[in-house]
């Protein structure tokens, strides 16, 4: 039984349609791809301008058929409550909603219609496919975070259950922890791993100081995907060592899509089929292929909330070997995440404060930018742009909530600033270790 594509379906998302879609659309030549593009971005900005007051209050005095005069929307226009941004006829019951991961400073709440988010899915199990992978079959290692109030805790274990997949922690990468990891190694038949770069990155090490081979250990083991954190050369090669199989690297975003995917070919291929991917300079210009600056995306089918020439925060670089129909990543810059050492010595996955941030981004827009900094090993300090001072009584919910996930004894301070400083290439890293393993 398909158990992962029942569950989509039971939950109203069709995938089916989104499947038929997504064939169809992969079947359109090169020749023909650039007529389908213009169709679909044409048609997304007038569904919004003539469905969604909120676009339409950006986009007034564009010109939808004059490309370069659509408006560059970010993160910081959709800090306003999400009822605020959706279209008409779309409420927070009939769409699929998130909120994305802070990891760029600028977190905010998102909704897909159900069409879309099923879309998404069906480029995931296609670009999984390449590698021989099916959801409803191959089983996954996860290496994710875990909300750790009950109900988050289940609801997660039930996903992953339907998901086919069993999820190992971030929040622990000491020694004694990957013991207990390697022996369900041992005794489960993986198909593939997939998770944050980093934890799997302190795996692929604690393997090697182990002088140990994963793919001895699991002979079932096909593959690794790697998402979310900057992937670097040396470290995939320390995993293709250590596990003797392809390390495959996954660029997306949760309010978007799978944005590029690693192909048998070892290209970084965008995703065309639903999104249109644009690189454009400081002055709104779109720069040739080859050239570096940042990475502007259309969702071409999400109706209930606009996505249109959307700045996600990072820097990038199109090959100059892409087309339309095929983009190829040629450098992604940013999105790399730090490892928290604790004073008893534990270590934690920078994206662990995903989680832990997730108690300070509000639906109300208060918290309009935030980073952490590690000063010390029990020392951490939070800088946020807010329109209200935090409150004591969240302050020290946070705060809370950072002893639960890492550990008691820690000192967590907070400051509000009007801007937070950017680094060269625009992005707020969200975590930032000051500390080192001998200080």
């Amino acid at each position: 039984m398909n158990l992962f594509d029942f569950s989509l379906q039971l939950n109203g998302f069709p995938l089916k349609k989104a499947k038929a879609e997504l064939v169809q659309i992969q079947n359109i030549t090169n020749t023909d791809f650039k007529s389908f593009l213009d169709q679909k971005l044409q048609a997304i900005i007038n569904y919004h301008l003539e469905h969604n007051s909120f676009y339409r209050s950006m986009a007034a005095s564009i010109d939808p058929k004059v490309w370069h005069t659509v408006p560059v929307m970010t993160k910081r226009d959709l800090q306003k409550p999400l009822e605020e941004r959706l279209s008409d006829g779309f409420t927070t019951k009939r769409v699929y909603v998130n909120k994305t991961s802070g990891s760029s400073g600028d977190p905010f709440v998102f909704a897909k219609d159900k069409f879309c988010h099923a879309l998404t899915w069906a480029v995931i199990q296609n670009r999984f496919g390449w590698y021989g992978l099916d959801f409803n079959t191959s089983k996954q290692a996860r290496f994710y975070g875990i909300p750790l109030d009950k109900k988050g805790y289940y609801k997660e274990r039930v996903k992953d259950s339907l998901s086919n997949r069993h999820r190992f922690s971030v929040f622990d990468l000491s020694d004694a922890a990957f013991e207990k990891l390697l022996k369900k190694f041992k005794s489960t038949a993986f198909d593939y791993i997939n998770g944050y770069t980093s934890p799997i990155v302190q795996f692929a090490k604690f393997l090697n100081r182990k002088e140990m081979n994963l793919k001895t250990i699991c002979p079932t083991l096909k593959a690794c995907v790697v998402t979310s954190e900057m992937l670097f050369e040396d470290d995939k090669v320390l995993m293709e060592e250590q596990f003797s199989v392809p390390v495959i690297n996954e660029y997306g975003a949760s309010e978007l899509d799978l944005i590029a995917f690693q192909n048998p070919n070892s290209d970084w291929q965008v995703n065309s089929e639903t999104l249109y991917v644009e690189i454009l300079d400081d002055n709104d210009n779109v720069l040739p292929y080859g050239e570096e600056g940042r990475v502007v995306i259309t969702s071409l089918y999400n109706k209930a909330h606009p996505f249109i020439r959307y700045d996600i925060g990072d820097i990038g670089v199109l090959s100059e070997q892409s087309t339309l129909k095929l983009p190829i990543l040629k450098t992604l810059i940013g999105r790399t995440n730090d490892i928290a050492i604790l004073p008893s010595g534990k270590k934690a996955a920078g994206l662990t404060f995903y989680y832990i941030t997730k108690s300070i981004i509000e639906d109300d827009g208060n918290v309009k930018e935030f980073i952490i900094e590690q000063l010390d090993k029990h020392l951490f300090n939070i800088k946020y742009v807010s329109t209200f001072v935090l409150s004591e009584e969240k302050t020290n919910i946070i705060t809370e909530e950072m002893e639960r996930y890492l550990e008691n004894g820690l000192t967590i301070t907070f400051e509000r600033h009007e801007e937070l400083e950017r680094s060269v290439s625009g992005k707020l890293k969200q975590f930032t270790s000051f500390v080192t393993s001998t200080s």
